[in-house]
C-alpha cells in the first residue's frame, strides 16, 4: 500500500475526477498541488475553498520544470503522451490515475470487482450489472466512467467495505492503471473511437486490453476480432456471441447459456440486438461472482435501459422516433442500425474525432430511407455516403433535421438520432443534444394533433 504521507503530488485536471483525487490525496497526507491549463472561475474558487492548495495554470511543462513533484496524478482527459509528461517520467517521476489508487485500496478488502470496458455498450452493461447485483442483495458500488469517480465513491463510504464494485472504465482511465486485478472483467467490443488520441485502432485496443492485467476472469465477445485476440490462456474465460453457440449466446432471438434457453430477448424492454449482447455479457459477469442464474432471470426483466441509448421517444403518424444521442462513435451507430429491423431515416453528424466513417456504408445499406447530416464534420461524413441509393441531405440544426426526417419517413419507419460523433460543436453534451431532439419531436406531435 502506498504511503502518501509527505509525497509531493500534482493533480492534473480539475474536473470531477481530478477533484476526487485532490480530496483523497489530501486526506491521505500527501503534499498536494493542483493544475489545470485554464480552470473556470467557479472551479478555481471551489478548490481553493475546500483544499487550500496551490493551483497552477498555463503550460504543464513550465509547471513541472519550475516545481518538484514526486507523483503526477492524471485526470483521464490528459494523455500520458504529452511531451511534458513523457519528460517527467523519464526523469523518474511517477504517473498515477484514480483507478490505480482504488485498485490498491481494494486489494485484500474482500470486495469483488467487476470491470467493464468497450467502445460501445459499456454504460448499459455497467448499469445492468449494478442493477442485478443490487437486486440480488449485494452491497454494490457502481462508479467510474459512468458518472461517479471511483475515489469519490470510495470516500463516500467512509471506510465501509462493499460486496462488489462495478466499474465502467474508459481507455483513458486504463492508460494509468498498471494492474487492476479485477475479479472478472470484459472488453465488450472494439471499434474506432478516440483516434485523435491513439496511433491507430490497434493502439486503442491495447489500451482496452489493460483491464485484464492481474488474475481476472475474462468475459469476451466471440464476434469481435480484437476481443478474440485478447484471450489469455492462463485465465478463466467465458464467451458471449450473437452468432454462434458458446457460453452465452443469442439463439434465434432466445438468450441462451450453451444449449439452455434462458428467456426470449423480446421479453425485455431493451431495443436492438446489440443490447442482447450487453445482457449476455452481464449474465456472464454476474455469474462469475457467484450470483445464481435463477436470481438473475427473476430480475433482468425489470431493467428499463438508459436514457439516450436507443430509447423510444414517441410515435407520430406511424413513424417511431428513437433517441440514441449517446451513440457518439461509428461503432455505436452501426450497432444501433444493425439492431433495428425497420427502414430508417438517420440523423447523424457532429465532431468526428478523426474516425473512419466508412463502416456506416454497410450498416445503412438496404436499411436507410434517407440520411440527414448536421454539425462541423457533416461534409466529411456525407462524402463517405456519396453514391449510395438513398438521399443524403445537410441541415442547419437538429430541429430542422428532425422535421425533414419526418417528412421523408413513411408509416412503419424509424427516425433514429444516432450521431456517430461527439456533440460539443453544437451542444453542451450528448444529453443536451437529446433534449433538443425530444423537444423537436414533441413539436411535431403537437403539429399533427
Amino acid at each position: 500500500m502506498t504511503d502518501w504521507r509527505n509525497k509531493k503530488v500534482l493533480v492534473a485536471g480539475l474536473g470531477r475526477t481530478g477533484v476526487s483525487m485532490l480530496a483523497f490525496l489530501t486526506q491521505a497526507g500527501a503534499k498536494v498541488a493542483a493544475y489545470d491549463m485554464q480552470p473556470d472561475e467557479a472551479t478555481h474558487q471551489s478548490v481553493l475553498n475546500h483544499y487550500q492548495v496551490d493551483i497552477h495554470t498555463g503550460e504543464l511543462a513550465a509547471v513541472l520544470n519550475q516545481h518538484h513533484f514526486d507523483v503526477l496524478a492524471l485526470s483521464p482527459g490528459i494523455s500520458q503522451r504529452d511531451t511534458a509528461i513523457v519528460a517527467f517520467k523519464r526523469a523518474g517521476g511517477q504517473i498515477v490515475g484514480d483507478v490505480a489508487i482504488l485498485a490498491e485500496l481494494l486489494a485484500g478488502s474482500g470486495s469483488k470487482v467487476i470491470a467493464i470496458t468497450g467502445s460501445n455498450g459499456k454504460t448499459t452493461t455497467t448499469s445492468l450489472v449494478g442493477f442485478l447485483c443490487e437486486k440480488c442483495g449485494l452491497d454494490t458500488v457502481v462508479a467510474g466512467n459512468i458518472g461517479t469517480p471511483v475515489l469519490e465513491a470510495y470516500l463516500a463510504r467512509d471506510g465501509k467495505t462493499a460486496d462488489v464494485w462495478v466499474l465502467e472504465l474508459s481507455s483513458f482511465q486504463l492508460e494509468t492503471t498498471p494492474c487492476l486485478n479485477a475479479t472478472v472483467a470484459t472488453v465488450l467490443n472494439v471499434s474506432e473511437d478516440h483516434l485523435n488520441r491513439y496511433d491507430d485502432l490497434l493502439d486503442y485496443a491495447h489500451s482496452k486490453d489493460r483491464i485484464f492485467r492481474g488474475h481476472a476472469m475474462q468475459v469476451l465477445n466471440a464476434d469481435d476480432t480484437f476481443c478474440c485476440a485478447m484471450l489469455r490462456h492462463e485465465h478463466n474465460v467465458k464467451w458471449f456471441s450473437l452468432q454462434k453457440n458458446t457460453d452465452y449466446w443469442l439463439n434465434q432471438g432466445v438468450l441462451s447459456a450453451g444449449n439452455e434457453a434462458l428467456l426470449s430477448f423480446d421479453a425485455l424492454p431493451l431495443q436492438g440486438k446489440h443490447n442482447a449482447a450487453n445482457v449476455l455479457a452481464a449474465f456472464a459477469l454476474c455469474e462469475a461472482i457467484g450470483l445464481s442464474r435463477a436470481q438473475l432471470l427473476g430480475h433482468v426483466g425489470a431493467f428499463k435501459g438508459l436514457p439516450h441509448r436507443v430509447e423510444k421517444v414517441a410515435e407520430v403518424n406511424g413513424v417511431t422516433f428513437i433517441d440514441d444521442s449517446k451513440g457518439t462513435n461509428v461503432g455505436a451507430t452501426c450497432a444501433a442500425l444493425f439492431g433495428l429491423d425497420k427502414p430508417i431515416v438517420l440523423i447523424a453528424g457532429g465532431q468526428g474525432k478523426g474516425q473512419d466513417f466508412s463502416p456506416l456504408q454497410t450498416a445503412l445499406r438496404d436499411k436507410a430511407r434517407a440520411v440527414l447530416l448536421i454539425g462541423v464534420d457533416a461534409q466529411q461524413l456525407g462524402s463517405v455516403l456519396d453514391g449510395e441509393n438513398y438521399p443524403v441531405e445537410y441541415c442547419d440544426d437538429l430541429p430542422q433535421a428532425t422535421q425533414r426526417a419526418f417528412a421523408l419517413a413513411k408509416a412503419g419507419d424509424i427516425v433514429l438520432l444516432s450521431p456517430a460523433c461527439a456533440s460539443y460543436d453544437m451542444f453542451k453534451g450528448y444529453a443536451h443534444r437529446s433534449e433538443i431532439f425530444i423537444a423537436s419531436v414533441r413539436q411535431l406531435q403537437d403539429s399533427q394533433a
